[in-house]
C-alpha cells in the first residue's frame, strides 16, 4: 500500500497514457476512488431527470421506484463486471473488444460508441448550461459555452485529475441530495405518493429499461477508469467498488427525480433544474445548488469526452497499427469531440427531455449485444488470457476481422427490432406486448447464448496465459512480465 501510493504521488497531474497498456511500475489508486468515482457520477441532474421520465411518462411513484431499483441491479451489474477488467488488462475498455471483433472488426461497435457519447456530453451540457446560466446571471447558451470549457481543460489533464474531481463530486453531490430530500420531506406528503399504486407492466418496465439503460450505458468506458491500479487488485473487489458506487448513486438521484416529477403536476418538463432547484428557495442555497448542479455534470461529462476521446484514438490505432497517442494529438481529439457536443446541445437545448429518453432507449439496440459478447467471451471463453501486444497487430493472434464476433453482434442487433419502441423506431411486436419495450432483455440474453455455443466450438487461438507487453520501464518484474518476455523470445 505505501509502495503504491508513493507511486500516485509521483505520478505526473498530467497524464501521459492514452489508449496504451499501463506498465505495473505506473499503477497506482485505491479501490475506495472507484465508489467515489462512479457516485459522483451518477449523482447529478441527468440522473434526476431520468428517473423523473418514469413518472413524466405515465407510471406511478411505488411501482417507478421499484422497477428503476431492478434495472440498476441488472444493469449495474454488467456494467461492474467491465469495471474488472480493467486492472487485469491495465487497457481501456474497449481495446480488448478487438479479441471478439478483430483488430479492425473493433471499429463498428467503437464507432456507435462514439456516438452514444457525443449525445450523452450533449445532453448533458444543456442541463449544466441551464445552471450555469441561472450561477451567472448568463444565458443557458453563455452557461454551455463555459462548461465545454471546464470540460476540454478536465478531460486533457487525464486520468488523476479525473479521480479528483469524482471524489469532489461526491461530497458535494451527498451534502446537495440530502439537503434536496430534507427539503422534499417537507414540502410532499411522501406517504401518500407511495399509495398510490396503478400496476402497468408497460410503465413499471419503461422504468426498468430506463435504468438499465442507465447503467449499460457506462460499460463501454468503466475500465477506462480502473486499468491503473495494480493488476493484483481483486476483480470482485473491483466489481462491488464500481458497481455500488454507480448504482447506489444513480438510484438516489432517480428516486429524488421520482418525487419531483409526481410533486410537480406536469411543470417539470422543460424546466427539469429550475425546479430542483426551486425546492430550496431563493438566495445563496439556490446558488449553491446551481454551482452543485454544474459541478456534478463535470464529472460525467469529462467521463464522456475522455472516453470518447479514448474510441477516436482506439479506431485510428487499430488501422495504423500502434497504440501511441501524443499529447497534441490527444489536444486536438478533446477539442474535437466537445466542440462537436457543444454544437448539439446549443442547436437542440430547447428540446431535452424527449429526445433524451428516445435516445437512452434506442443506443440500447447496440451496447446490449456488445456487452454481452465482450463479458462472455473475458470471463467464459478466453477466461482472461489475453494476448495483449496482438491487440495492435492485424497481422496478429486476433486477425484484422473477427467474423464469429461481428456475425453474432449483427445479430443481437438486428434481433431486437421487433421489440423496440421509441420514437427513432417501433417494431412490430410492440404493440402485441401492449407497448412494453423489451429489447434489452433480448439483446442482453440471446447474443449471450449464441456467442457461448459459437464460440466453444470456433473460437480462435487462445494463449495458456496472460500475455502482457515486456515491462523495460518497471522497476520490479512481475512474474506475468517475466511470462510476457517468454513469449516474445518464443
Amino acid at each position: 500500500m505505501a509502495a503504491n501510493d508513493a507511486r500516485a504521488s509521483t505520478t505526473p497531474l498530467i497524464e501521459k497514457r492514452s489508449i496504451d497498456y499501463i506498465p505495473e511500475a505506473e499503477r497506482h489508486g485505491r479501490l475506495l476512488s472507484q465508489f467515489t468515482l462512479w457516485l459522483g457520477a451518477n449523482l447529478q441532474i441527468t440522473a434526476i431527470v431520468t428517473g423523473a421520465l418514469a413518472v413524466v411518462l405515465g407510471g406511478d411513484v411505488f411501482w417507478s421506484l421499484i422497477g428503476l431499483l431492478i434495472g440498476q441491479l441488472i444493469g449495474g451489474g454488467v456494467m461492474a463486471l467491465h469495471a474488472a477488467q480493467g486492472p487485469k488488462l491495465g487497457l481501456p475498455q474497449m481495446i480488448s473488444s478487438r479479441v471478439q471483433f478483430g483488430v479492425y472488426g473493433a471499429a463498428i461497435p467503437i464507432v456507435l460508441v462514439c456516438l452514444m457519447y457525443l449525445g450523452f456530453t450533449a445532453t448533458g451540457t444543456v442541463l449544466s448550461g441551464q445552471a450555469l446560466g441561472q450561477l451567472f446571471g448568463v444565458s443557458s447558451s453563455v452557461g454551455i459555452l463555459i462548461f465545454a470549457s471546464v470540460i476540454v481543460l478536465v478531460t486533457v489533464l487525464g486520468y488523476r485529475v479525473i479521480h479528483f474531481i469524482g471524489r469532489v463530486a461526491s461530497v458535494i453531490g451527498v451534502i446537495a441530495f440530502v439537503y434536496l430530500f430534507s427539503r422534499l420531506m417537507g414540502q410532499a406528503d411522501i406517504g401518500a405518493l407511495l399509495q398510490i399504486r396503478h400496476f402497468s407492466w408497460s410503465s413499471f418496465l419503461l422504468a426498468v429499461s430506463l435504468a438499465a439503460s442507465w447503467q449499460i450505458a457506462f460499460g463501454p468506458y468503466v475500465a477506462d477508469y480502473s486499468r491503473y491500479l495494480p493488476s493484483s487488485t481483486s476483480s470482485v473487489k473491483t466489481f462491488l467498488a464500481a458497481g455500488a458506487g454507480s448504482v447506489i448513486g444513480a438510484q438516489v438521484a432517480m428516486i429524488l427525480g421520482v418525487f419531483a416529477a409526481a410533486m410537480a403536476n406536469g411543470q417539470f418538463a422543460g424546466h427539469e433544474v429550475a425546479y430542483i432547484v426551486g425546492l430550496s428557495g431563493t438566495g445563496a442555497t439556490a446558488a449553491l445548488l446551481y454551482f452543485s448542479i454544474a459541478f456534478g455534470k463535470v464529472t460525467i461529462s469529462t467521463l464522456n469526452s475522455y472516453g470518447s476521446f479514448m474510441c477516436i484514438a482506439t479506431i485510428i490505432s487499430g488501422f495504423r497499427g500502434r497504440l501511441e497517442v501524443t499529447r497534441l494529438q490527444r489536444l486536438v481529439f478533446v477539442l474535437l469531440i466537445v466542440g462537436t457536443a457543444t454544437l448539439i446541445a446549443l442547436l437542440g437545448q430547447h428540446s431535452f427531455l424527449g429526445a433524451f429518453k428516445s435516445f437512452i432507449l434506442f443506443l440500447l439496440a447496440f451496447f446490449t449485444p456488445w456487452s454481452a459478447i465482450n463479458l462472455v467471451d473475458y470471463y467464459f471463453i478466453t477466461r482472461e488470457r489475453y494476448d495483449v501486444p496482438a491487440l495492435a497487430d492485424p497481422n496478429g493472434r486476433y486477425g484484422r476481422w473477427n467474423p464469429l464476433g461481428i456475425s453474432v453482434y449483427v445479430f443481437g442487433v438486428l434481433v431486437q427490432m421487433p421489440f423496440i419502441a421509441t420514437k427513432f423506431y417501433t417494431g412490430p411486436l410492440v404493440s402485441a406486448l401492449g407497448g412494453v419495450d423489451i429489447s434489452w432483455i433480448i439483446g442482453l440474453v440471446l447474443p449471450a447464448a449464441l456467442y457461448y455455443l459459437c464460440a466453444k466450438k470456433w473460437h480462435g487461438s487462445v494463449p495458456d496465459q496472460l500475455i502482457l507487453p515486456v515491462e523495460q520501464d518497471s522497476v520490479v518484474p512481475t512474474k506475468k512480465s517475466g511470462a510476457s518476455r517468454a513469449a516474445a523470445r518464443a
